[in-house]
């Protein structure tokens, strides 16, 4: 009866840690800015082309088709094209 007591609060203590740990990796993934995110995505397959080789509406479109490709979440595509229109102007 103890032994089964014991095991599962360690279970428990297991899990909680486990969910705590991962709150926090995601809040650090959340928090990563646009230019991160794009060397870390744009670079992991190809040389990523510099802020400047496209315009704004490129890459727009750009994103669109990386965002299906590299499947990367809406949330770090646009950070990823504001980050390359504001380096772009």
């Amino acid at each position: 009866m103890k032994k089964s007591i014991i095991i599962s609060i360690l279970i428990l203590i297991v899990a909680a840690s486990t969910t705590l740990n991962s709150c926090y990796i995601s809040q650090k993934v959340a928090a990563k800015s646009g230019a991160q995110l794009w060397s870390e995505n744009c670079a992991r397959c190809h040389n990523a082309p510099s802020p400047g080789e496209f315009n704004n509406d490129n890459w727009e479109i750009a994103g669109m088709h990386m965002q299906v490709r590299a499947n990367i979440t809406q949330t770090d595509v646009n950070k990823i094209i504001d980050f390359l229109k504001a380096a772009n102007n």
